[in-house]
């Protein structure tokens, strides 16, 4: 649905704000929960649990996307399109961060400059959906929201929204980012073990000898480097990484917003890095209405269909004072509209004085439908995304950035360090018959670990270029 964006909104952004203040706008994407007492409950024992993140952290990420904004830095912003509760498991949470690694590590050797770390995890729970009901065989059901409301299963019970699940959500989000802070404190992401890194499968992969190659280059730089200061170079035994989430379910984002001592204004402590996704990108609505009011950092997806003047009002919106770092623009327009869409948007901004941080999403809008004539998955429809349009995508940003003088701050890609085919092409070629031999997805195609270390170096080369 395309989202609503009034040049003349009756909602005024210097209007007093509380986390509250959403309530009564229009609020697309929430759950239907049957029992609203449930839901106060649960929503006051979250607003009593622990935080997932800290303001301090949250500042830090602000400062490094305001470098990224001036060409400073490139974010790296990956991960699952919809985490389950099922899959947090320390295999699972180390395979995604090996291939962010993998890739960060791909991008400082190519792009010469460092890299932001943002997982799209710890909190990617939740998913907006086109329709409200399923149908299958003559059955209608609630549609699969996320592990946050329901589950995937094809029942009135596993369907049935349950707020409690809010509160499994928080806690998976906890230990996912406690496993991930004690592998990174404890010598996991150290550039003098890049081996720590490898996935089981890398060697098999036609790119592995590439990167081994840079491994090898980037290990014998940084000891040149430690022998000549006599010491270790500071900062390269750990990395900062983030976590990333689609702000969604309003309710929970309010329970877990904030003041903290010594700070001014609120936090959402949810997550590091929230957005907006493109389906609740309206103006007047509840989601904007929100974000405003928040210190964080906050991206926004924009897409086709949305009017440059439309991304300038939001911007006003959103960050009336200019700060810095503030908002990443994270367009999802698709290989075939890119040319014709992003070039308008950026013009309008660049001329109304906001620097955001922009980021190109590949992904979203290269989704399709492809039925396979053949294998295992003959005559069943299945959504993928085709390799060769996600870089065609980014291909064109680039080149759209260099010509308005803009820098393309980062990018933003759904992928996975596990062997799964979702998505046709890269190196291997992957057909639409080869699908079915371990997708996994419940929602969107991502990228596997070949194809993502492959999009990496791609991305890289152009970054060099």
């Amino acid at each position: 649905m395309k989202p609503v964006v009034s040049p003349l909104a009756a909602v005024d952004s210097a209007a007093p704000w509380t986390p509250d203040s959403w309530r009564g706008r229009p609020c697309r994407q929430q759950p239907p929960w049957p029992d609203a007492e449930a839901l106060e409950r649960a929503l006051a024992e979250l607003r009593t649990l622990p935080p997932l993140v800290t303001s301090w952290e949250i500042e830090a990420l602000r400062q490094q996307l305001a470098d990224a904004a001036a060409g400073r830095r490139f974010l790296l912003h990956g991960g699952d399109c919809c985490e389950q509760f099922d899959e947090c498991t320390s295999s699972a949470i180390a395979a995604k961060l090996k291939i962010l690694l993998q890739m960060s590590l791909v991008l400082v050797h190519g792009g010469r400059r460092p890299v932001i770390r943002v997982g799209r995890f710890a909190g990617q729970y939740a998913k907006p959906r086109s329709s409200e009901t399923e149908t299958r065989h003559g059955v209608t059901l609630p549609s699969y929201r996320g592990d946050n409301v329901n589950r995937s299963g094809f029942t009135p019970e596993e369907r049935r929204p349950d707020p409690w699940r809010l509160i499994e959500g928080h806690a998976r989000s906890a230990m996912t980012l406690n496993f991930i802070r004690a592998l990174v404190d404890g010598g996991f992401a150290d550039l003098h073990h890049p081996e720590n890194w490898d996935l089981d499968f890398v060697k098999h992969s036609p790119l592995g000898a590439d990167y081994q190659r840079m491994v090898e280059q980037l290990g014998e730089s940084l000891r040149f480097m430690e022998t000549l200061v006599g010491a270790q170079v500071l900062g390269t035994n750990r990395v900062d990484f983030f976590s990333s989430h689609e702000g969604l379910i309003l309710d929970y984002e309010a329970a877990l917003t904030r003041t903290v001592p010594h700070r001014e204004g609120f936090y959402d402590l949810s997550t590091h890095f929230p957005w907006i996704g493109y389906r609740t990108l309206d103006l007047d609505g509840a989601h904007v209405e929100f974000f405003r009011g928040i210190a964080n950092p906050v991206g926004l997806k924009i897409g086709p269909g949305l009017e440059p003047q439309a991304v300038v009002a939001l911007l006003q919106r959103l960050d009336p004072n200019r700060q810095p770092g503030k908002i990443a623009l994270i367009a999802r327009f698709g290989a075939h509209q890119v040319a014709h869409e992003l070039p308008r948007i950026i013009d309008a901004v660049k001329s109304s004085g906001w620097t955001p941080t922009w980021v190109c999403d590949p992904m979203h809008g290269n989704t399709e439908t492809v039925i396979p004539s053949s294998g295992a998955g003959a005559g069943v429809p299945i959504k993928t995304r085709k390799f060769a349009h996600i870089l065609a995508e980014l291909e064109q940003s680039f080149e759209i950035h260099r010509a308005k003088g803009v820098p393309l701050g980062g990018v933003h890609i759904e992928l996975t360090g596990e062997d799964v085919t979702e998505c046709t092409g890269g190196a291997r070629g992957l057909s639409d018959e080869q699908l079915a031999r371990a997708y996994r997805s419940r929602v969107d195609p991502r990228l596997n670990y070949e194809q993502a270390l492959e999009m990496a170096m791609l991305i890289a080369r152009r970054m060099r270029d």
